[in-house]
């Protein structure tokens, strides 16, 4: 078993031995521990039996140490779709795949989950976050958090607190009334440190209510005090600005390093008597448990292991989640699951058709070791049999992509890739790489034997190679100084700044371009070379900090072979699909309008995606329209189509599991996690007025404002989502309500009164008819996943928290519950809610 915080004997032991490794420390040696080393890990300390510790982001998958190809990882669907399973057990496996991941790679802490709400669907990393409802998140969050520790690995819970959007993160106020902030954004994060004992907290770039976090008297008076906290709260990454207010907040670790705003200055502050240096020893005990936690104290072995996984249950897992998170918004006249035997010729159209998105960008980014397309996927299940035929329709982004690999050659010709060369400034050649991508990220080192001191600029030189006759953009994306040579002879040389007031990370994620066009002829070659000169940060990322700068070097070669007009590719997608026996458009965002670092400005699908669908709807009524995107899209043409099925970012094996659900082979599974939209009428801001951001919506965010002045009906509703059976919801029996301080059970009868074997959510929902405490109509209280045999009837046994009945006194401090009955409700969504029973509670 995994060491959890307990306070038996053995802990009790436990810390006396992390009491007696500190006294052996002096002040500098431990506040050097409280830096990190460099990106992504910590320092030793032989003198307490404490190895380096490695840390690593993310949501989709274990990145590991290197932010490239070379370090393949699993790549797990996003947290939407994760939360879209409503499916504890298979996230808790899923976490234990991520553990197996990070010892593969050497990871003893994973930077994830995030827990932040969808408060409004503009937020930049809402693909990265589970749910707009408190208890969806805080269930997932913590099977997520167990899967992961289970294995040995620490999970870390982010980004504490009120990081719901990303314009001006860095710097905004939050402001969040007392009771939202409890009973809201603080929820997840109180169950995953209470029921899923996690090991580590991130506390956020922003401020809340006047508060830097990680100054905020919110990690002291909530995480240590209210709920007994005793493992680590580390920063996120270049968050800290301040020495001492940060030191004397419960802030334990600043990442990364090995500059930063502690260090000399902090011991320092602490000879002055202006930080205690019980506070930094606290700091420390505090690693020193997370340490033993993860294994990495010598004499303190865990014993737990990670589940044992190869390249064929990785996949099996994977593609099991994706269609477990896959919701069928529509489905008209049962278009879906397709008849195989009825199949002669499938059009499947679309610019995510054959290269989909299977992850956001920012942090979360890995690099999987294959993905499958929708039409690799499709192509694959229907075999020889069935005609497969393709078309991009239209290409909704702006930028040029990425180089494929399919277009690049050694400069010797000794296959595909690309040969990376770090140059002094007089020309010296310090090192090289063979690399089989165009992407290239460097944090803090070039690998090794490079002196990263003395790299003066890096080059890419490949080989192009023409798929096909016709007008093809070479360039370059990043920021400082670019030159390229086409056949020898230089084609551009600029510099590529930011836009004012960008947030790094949108300039690492969306950099500028320059690109200069070639002609070739099918088959042609011809030598490329990128030249990216390394520059002080003052020079070239004017809003960023100069560490951060210094630290990264990240860049792109981009390519875009030669492709028709968007009327053109619209027309052959057209006919394509009026020859077809259906028509499958796989639609989605870019990485240029769903990304971290950036909030949206519009929910309209990029491009003219929508009239793509209308123009294919018109020509084949058996069109099925699957959305690619990590977020709630507009989607105006929902009614004109036989079905819709909202995949997310489904991770690697995106295109096998479309292919299982579109032909009945598995269910669709999913559940809606956050309301999708019909409009973008009163949906919340995410721009700060003078530096502060009002959640003037309050308690009411999603399904919650139903009924309120100014409330727009969505698309769909929350927990809303088809299967391929019907169920017909019997009686609700609610047990152990007695008392308000206790939890009680709701006995839930439903029928599959379909076909064939199916999967349902029960879903219960508390409310508060004629209470005297504002709240909202409805609010989530549970939920269980059932299945039944075609015919069955089956007990949902759904557990109600105590904590559904309680809202938060502002006045008292403290949890209470409001005399009177409360209702309620259970059925498949928020909005579809038969069965109903009351329970009546008199005063505490």
């Amino acid at each position: 078993m995994t060491r959890q915080p307990t306070t038996d004997a053995a802990s009790a032991a436990d810390e006396a031995e992390f009491a007696r490794r500190l006294s052996a420390l002096t002040l500098e040696q431990k506040v050097r521990l409280l830096t990190g080393a460099d990106f992504w890990s910590l320092h030793p300390e032989p003198a307490v039996g404490l190895r380096r510790l490695v840390v690593s982001d993310g949501p989709a998958g274990v990145r590991g140490e290197l932010w490239d190809e070379r370090s393949p990882s699993a790549n797990v669907p996003s947290p939407t779709a994760l939360a879209a399973t409503w499916d504890e057990p298979l996230i808790e496996r899923l976490g234990g795949l991520l553990a197996h991941e990070a010892r593969a790679k050497g990871v003893d802490v994973l930077l994830a989950p995030t827990v932040n709400l969808h408060r409004t669907p503009y937020g930049g990393r809402h693909f990265e976050c589970f749910s707009e409802d408190p208890l969806l998140t805080a269930r997932i969050g913590v099977a997520y958090v167990r899967g992961v520790q289970d294995g040995g690995v620490a999970a870390t819970v982010k980004h504490f607190v009120g990081n719901d959007s990303e314009t001006q993160r860095m710097t905004l106020d939050a402001r969040i009334d007392e009771r939202a902030l409890r009973e809201l954004y603080l929820t997840p994060f109180e169950h995953i440190v209470g029921e899923g004992r996690v090991w580590a907290v991130m506390a956020a770039y922003n401020g809340v209510n006047g508060h830097s976090m990680t100054e905020s008297p919110l990690l002291r008076e909530v995480l240590h005090e209210d709920w007994g906290f005793d493992g680590l709260v580390m920063s996120d990454w270049f968050a800290v600005r301040t020495t001492e207010p940060s030191a004397r907040a419960a802030l334990d670790l600043v990442m990364p390093g090995p500059i930063g705003p502690w260090g000399d200055a902090l011991i320092a502050a602490v000879h002055e008597g202006k930080v205690d240096e019980a506070l930094v020893d606290d700091k420390v005990l505090r690693l020193l448990r997370l340490a033993a936690r993860v294994g990495a104290l010598s004499e303190m072995p865990t014993t737990a292991g990670p589940p044992e996984h190869d390249a064929v249950s990785v996949a099996a897992l994977l593609r099991e989640t994706a269609a477990a998170g896959f919701v069928l918004a529509r489905n008209e006249d049962a278009v879906l699951p397709l008849d195989r035997a009825a199949l002669s010729r499938v059009a499947v159209l679309g610019p995510n058709a054959a290269v989909a998105r299977t992850l956001g960008g920012g942090s979360a980014t890995v690099f999987p070791p294959h993905t499958v397309s929708p039409l690799d996927g499709i192509r694959a299940a229907l075999g020889d049999d069935v005609e497969v035929v393709h078309g991009i329709g239209v290409t909704p982004q702006t930028r040029t992509p990425v180089a494929a690999l399919s277009y690049l050659r050694h400069p010797d010709g000794s296959g595909e890739g690309t040969e990376v060369r770090f140059l002094a400034a007089d020309g010296t050649l310090l090192g090289s790489e063979r690399r089989a991508g165009a992407a290239y990220t460097w944090m803090g080192s070039y690998g090794p034997g490079v002196p990263i001191g003395q790299v003066a600029r890096v080059e890419v030189h490949t080989v192009v190679r023409a798929a096909d006759a016709g007008r093809h953009a070479i360039g370059g994306s990043g920021i400082g100084r670019f030159r390229m040579s086409v056949a020898g002879t230089e084609v551009f040389d600029v510099r590529l700044q930011l836009p004012p007031g960008a947030d790094l990370v949108e300039g690492l994620m969306t950099p500028p371009q320059c690109l200069h066009t070639v002609d070739l002829a099918e088959g042609e070659e011809t030598q490329v070379v990128l030249t990216h000169d390394i520059v002080s940060a003052e020079d070239d990322i004017a809003s960023a900090d100069d560490a951060i700068g210094d630290a990264v070097t990240m860049f792109q070669l981009n390519l875009q072979p030669p492709q028709g007009s968007d009327d053109e590719e619209i027309e052959r997608a057209v006919a394509l699909a009026r020859e077809a026996d259906v028509a499958v458009v796989v639609v989605g965002t870019t990485e240029e309008v769903e990304s971290e670092g950036f909030d949206r400005d519009s929910l309209a699908l990029p491009g003219r995606q929508d009239e793509l669908v209308r123009r294919v709807a018109e020509a084949n009524p058996r069109t099925v329209v699957v959305v690619n995107s990590g977020a709630p899209v507009l989607l105006p043409w929902a009614e004109e189509v036989a079905a819709v099925l909202l995949a997310w970012f489904p991770g690697q094996e995106f295109g096998n599991a479309l292919a299982d659900v579109l032909l009945g082979v598995a269910e669709p599974g999913g559940r809606l996690p956050t309301v999708w939209p019909a409009s973008e009428r009163g949906l919340p801001a995410t721009e700060p007025v003078d530096g502060v951001l009002a959640y003037d919506e309050g308690l009411f965010i999603g399904y919650r404002g139903a009924g309120r002045a100014g409330w727009q009906p969505p698309r769909y509703d929350f927990g809303h989502g088809l299967g391929y059976t019907t169920w017909e919801c019997v009686s609700i029996d609610v047990q152990g309500a007695e008392r308000p301080d206790a939890d009680c059970t709701a006995q839930v009868r439903i029928r599959n009164s379909g076909a064939r074997h199916g999967k349902e959510v029960v879903q219960v929902y508390a409310g508060r008819p004629g209470g005297g405490v504002e709240r909202p109509v409805r609010w989530l209280a549970g939920f269980a996943v059932v299945e039944a045999a075609a015919g069955e009837e089956v007990v949902a046994t759904v557990t109600v928290d105590a904590r559904a009945f309680r809202h938060w006194d502002t006045e008292a401090g403290r949890w209470a519950v409001e005399p009177g009955t409360f209702r309620l409700e259970a059925g498949p969504s928020s909005t579809a809610l038969p069965l109903t029973a009351d329970i009546a509670f008199g005063r505490e």
